[in-house]
């Protein structure tokens, strides 16, 4: 690629989107999105709300049996009598109460009654003079509404009103020396003198509170403001807003405050980061804005109980209902006040989003961006753009839409599962919106430009591949070969030139190769030439030949399509059947046809086992491992004879024995007598011992590796093939191999591994054989493997009491975990099993085990 032409590159195209999402995050498109996904979110999440608020509604029916709005005043002073003679805990009445309610007559009223007063006191005031004074002062008393509210305010004594700012912007200039806020406004702030200012907490312009008349007879005021985000939605509560130095609480947190007993100097601000009122902690936004938890209804039952206020008013519905509680008053009918937007709804009145507010305060239910959360957006952002930029152009479509998806759900899973669980709220949208985006503009531009141009490409490229794969096929080179063939369009001359690649499969006897490429041609034409023959023949020797699928026929034989018989070989060994697993694969009994020898035949996949990248060096130490075993030249140590590897098969040809392994006694019931376990023991501990002087530790010693035979008494140590060299020039300490309850502390921790701990897992071997019984038994791997590495064993004489001593001393000295209290070589564990094999009373001389010839 020319340097001028790197703005075509996919990954070029992967930045561009990723700094144009970038700046588009904080726009109003994006937070949109952001909102939609927090009011899904909020829609999705279940708390229970507070039943202790209940909404008592001024709605239609109310306006239709009351009258007109405004009402009298002395309504609302009725509805706060009646609450109170209800013994409600709290009564918020969220009308405006701003101005006086002056009755049209009730000016002439007062100044009849003014005259009436200045009139000159006689000695013989007319007739009806006293009457005219009772009847316009009654008059004055009926006509003044605010005064009757005041006086039902002041009997209350639990009333809260609402205030408003005009603006939530910062006011101009400095406070009006001439017109102070009252003293009734004033305590219901707080006040907090900050060197250099509070540029975060929301500033609030143009109060606007009750009357004086009204304000003083409050229990307490509070802002009444809605924060609206882009969407003109209301998701967050201002709790305090700023007017110069004061705070101002908004009107649910003075609910919740008087709720719980406190005052005004109860609240205490942690500016920038939650609201403590009292016990409550309540965590903001730096502007001090919590976001409300918005309860969604219940069994087709509103979150919260609303009451018409007409039904109260008029004792349709006992007041009694509502003793203890938070009365909320507010309009709900359409007309008398704004409806908002909130998550759960396009139309909630102010009075019900003030209802879910107070409740998400008592509650703590309120969703929070953690400290961490800006700095865990951003690296989300960063994660999704470096994968648009650095991986996805490196993905094929099909993968790449797999993996696209997968990471979109992650995202969405994850911003639901936050808010559901742990009532977080983490904005990963941008990074949806950026892998949405990212993923949409590369694929095109790769189907515009990439896709058809490798279309092209590959027409183009048809008769290079035919070449290709007919060079490596002379070459030998078939898998290679088989890849060329496949990029070609298919047709009859192509399957003439699979057909010739499978043939040579088979020659090479990779018969699971050639069925690969036999059941390739068949989806094209099944019936091309004897392809059903080819592809069943194949299929059958695939089967009995490739060991490691655990496959194999009777015998070992095939019967071919020509009705002919044919034994698979390995090297130069046929393979007569199949005889079980070994430790390292399937294990086959063979046979030499030019010597006629029986062997075993232990094989391993490798190729199916390990990574190409690995396979090289894991074929070099399975070599190896064989030759060091192959050292091995002990009457109680199977021969190898040989090893070998066969389309991509390992294999290793052994003496063949007749036996059974151990695993059979040493079950409760069917352990060998106590003379032959010991005798048994005696030999194996010499064949270590022979081993561990030729530098080869087993790794592995346990009974299904202890082969038996009782006709003749005759014991053999297997699987050497996982031993390793321990010469001090090739030392290792490595992985643990070999079965968890007969391993030492030492190989469980993966440290050095030498002859003693052959010597602890024979300790175990001896231990299960004399008992039925493991040393070390746990519930769970872990719990097994902790107490070989931490708890001493089990005594053996508390499983079977009738043990002689010296059994319980072999054990104990075997078994120890520490290395160097352990037997320091078989020939001395060997000397000790034979002398308490000689004190068993009635043991013959003969039944002791003869020296081992080369140990």
């Amino acid at each position: 690629m020319r340097r001028l032409d790197f703005w075509r590159a996919d990954w070029f195209l992967g930045v561009v989107v990723a700094l144009v999402v970038l700046a588009a995050s904080g726009r109003d498109l994006i937070q949109s999105l952001e909102r939609k996904a927090y009011d899904l979110g909020v829609q999705a999440t279940t708390r229970v709300p507070s039943d202790r608020i209940a909404v008592i509604a001024i709605d239609e029916s109310s306006i239709a049996n009351i009258g007109r709005w405004p009402w009298s005043r002395e309504v609302h002073a009725r509805m706060v009598d009646t609450l109170a003679g209800a013994k409600v805990k709290i009564v918020v009445h969220t009308t405006f109460f701003f101005e006086p309610q002056v009755d049209a007559g009730l000016g002439y009223i007062g100044k009849l009654l003014e005259l009436y007063r200045n009139i000159p006191e006689t000695n013989a005031p007319p007739p009806g003079f006293d009457q005219l004074g009772a009847l316009l002062t009654e008059a004055e008393q009926a006509l003044n509404t605010d005064r009757k509210l005041a006086e039902a305010l002041a009997r209350s004594g639990n009333v809260l009103l609402p205030m408003l700012f005009q603006g939530l912007v910062e006011p101009q200039g400095a406070p009006d020396p001439k017109r102070p806020l009252p003293d009734y406004i004033l305590g219901n702030s707080l006040t907090l003198k900050l060197p250099g200012g509070d540029p975060l907490t929301l500033p609030g312009s143009g109060p606007i509170y009750p009357i004086p008349e009204l304000g003083v007879g409050a229990a307490a005021i509070g802002h009444l403001n809605a924060s609206s985000d882009v969407d003109g939605a209301v998701r967050a509560e201002p709790l305090l807003v700023r007017h110069y130095d004061r705070y101002f609480p908004s009107l649910a947190l003075m609910t919740a405050a008087k709720s719980l007993n406190l005052q005004v100097t109860d609240i205490r601000p942690q500016l920038g980061e939650a609201v403590q009122l009292g016990r409550l902690t309540i965590r903001t936004d730096p502007e001090l804005r919590m976001n409300t938890f918005f309860y969604a209804d219940r069994e087709n039952r509103p979150a919260f109980a609303v009451d018409s206020f007409f039904d109260v008013y008029s004792g349709k519905i006992p007041a009694a209902k509502f003793q203890d509680r938070i009365v909320l008053i507010g309009a709900t009918a359409a007309g008398l006040g704004t409806a908002q937007v909130t998550p759960i709804s396009p139309a909630t009145a102010p009075v019900l989003t003030l209802a879910h507010t107070v409740s998400s305060i008592l509650g703590e239910h309120f969703f929070v961006t953690p400290e961490w959360g800006v700095a865990a957006e951003k690296a989300v952002f960063l994660v999704v753009a470096l994968y648009l930029i650095l991986l996805l152009p490196r993905l094929r479509a099909a993968v790449a839409g797999l993996l696209s998806l997968a990471l979109g759900v992650a995202l969405i899973v994850a911003h639901f599962a936050l808010m559901v669980t742990q009532l977080m709220w983490l904005q990963l949208m941008a990074p949806l919106a950026l892998l949405a985006v990212g993923y949409a503009a590369l694929i095109t531009k790769r189907f515009l430009v990439t896709e058809r141009g490798k279309e092209k490409s590959d027409i183009e490229s048809a008769q290079s591949n035919r070449m290709l794969g007919l060079a490596y096929q002379g070459q030998g080179q078939l898998d290679t070969a088989f890849d060329s063939f496949r990029k070609l369009p298919i047709d009859d001359g192509v399957m003439d030139l699979l057909y010739n690649l499978a043939l040579d499969f088979e020659r090479k006897r990779q018969f699971n190769k050639a069925e690969s490429v036999f059941r390739y041609m068949a989806d094209y034409n099944p019936k091309f030439r004897d392809l059903e023959a080819r592809l069943t023949r194949a299929k059958a020797m695939s089967e009995t030949v490739m060991l490691g699928a655990g496959g194999g026929h009777p015998g070992g034989t095939l019967i071919l399509p020509g009705g002919g018989v044919e034994k698979p070989m390995l090297g130069r060994y046929q393979v007569e059947k199949e005889l079980g697993k070994g430790a390292m694969g399937v294990v086959y009994q063979g046979k030499d046809p030019k010597i006629g020898r029986v062997v075993a035949i232990k094989t391993l996949a490798l190729a199916q086992e390990f990574e190409p990248d690995e396979l090289k060096d894991v074929k070099e130490r399975f070599f190896r491992e064989a030759e060091t075993a192959g050292r091995l030249t002990h009457p109680n140590i199977v021969t190898i004879y040989d090893a070998g590897e066969e389309h991509d098969l390992a294999y290793i040809a052994m003496e063949f024995l007749k036996g059974k392994d151990l695993t059979p006694f040493n079950k409760p019931g069917n352990l060998l007598p106590l003379d032959r376990a010991l005798s048994i023991t005696a030999r194996v501990a010499e064949a270590l011992a022979y081993a561990h002087k030729n530098n080869v530790v087993h790794r592995d010693i346990k009974p299904a590796n202890i082969m038996y035979e009782p006709t003749t008494d005759s014991v053999k140590v297997t699987d050497f093939g996982i031993a390793r060299i321990t010469d001090s020039s090739k030392t290792k300490t490595g992985m643990v191999l070999g079965t968890p309850s007969y391993m030492s502390p030492e190989q469980l921790a993966g440290r050095k591994i030498e002859g003693s701990s052959d010597l602890f897992s024979l300790g175990v071997t001896f231990y299960q054989l004399a008992c039925g019984r493991l040393p070390f038994e746990g519930e769970s791997m872990a719990q097994l493997m902790f107490k070989i590495a931490n708890e001493p064993h089990a005594d053996i004489r508390t499983h079977n009491a009738q043990l002689p001593a010296c059994v319980a001393a072999i054990v104990n000295k075997a078994l120890a975990k520490d290395p160097g209290q352990r037997y320091q070589d078989g020939e001395q564990m060997a000397k000790a099993l034979q002398l308490c094999l000689q004190s068993l009373p009635g043991v013959r001389k003969a039944a002791q085990p003869a020296p081992a010839a080369g140990a």
